[in-house]
């Protein structure tokens, strides 16, 4: 089978390939195409890919590629390219994860909001936005090539706003987009195991949109768990979430939030700390990351271990200015060792190819599941996966606050992608002045014309 990653060139796609690699099931992922407009970053990206391959899905040297296979095992051959149309034919799966504006636009996006006193996350409030506003074009441009392309190839989102974005690719592609994120998948685990319990066999009641959502019921052996854990102090202290939210305020909500919900709930202190700090999390991981293709393209030799190196230093500086306001001390070192967005899209596409039933937290239409949004609405849900593709299971409803909350967010996705289509600065200014977390049509107005300045993506908002 064919896997097609758009943004190959991206620092997050040693992680995909690293799976793939411990994949030695029938009907494997053989050949891995890399697409991205950058070719510098897809050979060094490609370098450490390699390095990847020679160690094998044991991670020991003589085990990969270079020792011709371990039973009959070999690694999925790489080839890389910045022809789209090239990368698109003959996929069987094709994993988006393309960021228009590099990292440069994702340090404007946080600095214009910042400056204006509002939150700058990449996929939260103005930052969200103006991600999108840049993005949306792009990715409907390629869904509409895969369509043409490759009709039969089934298409994994993990392009932030990862939900926004599946939703504005649905009308090309229908149900062969899926939009995935590790958050949700991430939480249920952590708090099953803060009870003991086997993360695999449970089935996690959560819902919402992505980035967006909470965990409403733990479900093993035929009990909900999740008032046990609520009741537990030192079962909430042991996990990410649990210290960063609080045991009162979890206990008080019936639920534990997905870790984005800090920017909602502690909203003030979030900023006042993001504010604090000389670099925001865009300028870190700028700086960080052309550190990395820099020096992988003087020393390719050594890809692996400065990828390795690099990614150690983002993953325990990952949220770092929610876990300050929170007290929450450093990241757990089982979290960051455990697997995330990569393994989630690996058992997708294992589920899908070979029929392999499957249940997993995704990003599709809510079909009626919450009955708050419409049937086309995209939410992040459980669904089983096999052949046929995702489809809903049944989740307890949405209480009034998560529902409201829930339904003004979705409101500022479809102000969005409409925005993006149209070119309506009515629109754009619609979607920030709509935000939760932007209180001010003023305000809205101030960041639509500043990110305008600053972004010549933006010139038709004018």
């Amino acid at each position: 089978m064919r896997l097609t990653i758009l943004g190959g060139g991206g620092f997050r796609v040693p992680l995909v390939y690293q799976a793939l690699l411990s994949d030695r099931g029938v009907g494997r992922i053989t050949s891995v195409v890399l697409y991205d407009t950058d070719r510098s970053r897809l050979s060094s990206i490609g370098s450490v890919l390699r390095q990847q391959a020679a160690l094998g899905p044991g991670g020991a040297p003589g085990l990969g590629a270079a020792a011709g296979g371990v039973d009959g095992w070999e690694a999925p051959v790489v080839t890389e390219t910045t022809d789209l149309d090239e990368a698109l034919r003959g996929a069987d799966f094709v994993f988006s994860a393309i960021r228009v504006g590099g990292l440069e636009g994702r340090t404007i996006d946080e600095r214009v909001a910042l400056d204006l006193g509002v939150l700058g996350q990449e996929t939260v409030g103005a930052g969200g936005i103006a991600y999108a506003l840049r993005t949306l074009p792009v990715a409907v441009d390629i869904a509409k090539r895969v369509a043409a392309l490759a009709p039969e190839a089934w298409v994994i989102n993990f392009t932030n706003p990862a939900g926004m974005v599946t939703e504005a690719m649905l009308p090309y592609l229908g149900d062969r987009v899926i939009g995935i994120c590790d958050s949700p998948s991430g939480l249920g685990r952590r708090a099953a195991l803060a009870l003991g319990l086997d993360a695999s066999q449970a089935f996690y009641d959560y819902a919402g949109l992505n980035h967006l959502g909470w965990l409403r019921g733990l479900h093993s052996g035929g009990v909900d768990h999740l008032p046990a854990l609520l009741a537990d102090p030192a079962a909430l202290g042991a996990f990410e979430e649990g210290r960063l939210f609080g045991v009162e305020w979890l206990r008080t909500l019936g639920a534990i939030p997905n870790e984005y919900l800090h920017y909602y709930y502690f909203a003030r202190e979030t900023l006042a700390a993001v504010q604090s700090v000389e670099r925001t999390r865009g300028k870190f991981l700028l700086e960080q990351q052309s550190a990395f293709y820099a020096e992988t393209a003087e020393h390719p030799a050594n890809a692996l271990e400065l990828w390795q190196k690099t990614r150690a230093e983002r993953e325990s500086t990952y949220m770092v200015e929610s876990r300050a306001v929170a007290d929450a001390g450093e990241r757990d070192e089982r979290d960051m060792s455990a697997g995330g967005y990569e393994q989630v899209a690996l058992s997708l596409m294992r589920a899908i190819a070979h029929n392999e039933r499957a249940s997993l937290i995704l990003n599709v239409r809510n079909r009626g599941t919450l009955r708050h949004l419409d049937d086309d609405a995209v939410v992040e849900i459980p669904c089983t996966v096999d052949a046929n593709g995702a489809r809903p299971l049944t989740v307890s409803q949405l209480t009034d606050h998560q529902a409201g909350l829930v339904s003004a967010v979705k409101a500022v996705e479809r102000s969005t992608i409409e925005a993006a289509a149209s070119g309506s600065r009515s629109a754009a200014l619609r979607a920030f002045a709509w935000h939760p977390l932007i209180d001010s049509v003023n305000t809205a107005g101030q960041l639509l014309d500043s990110y305008v300045e600053h972004l010549p993506d933006l010139q038709a908002f004018r």
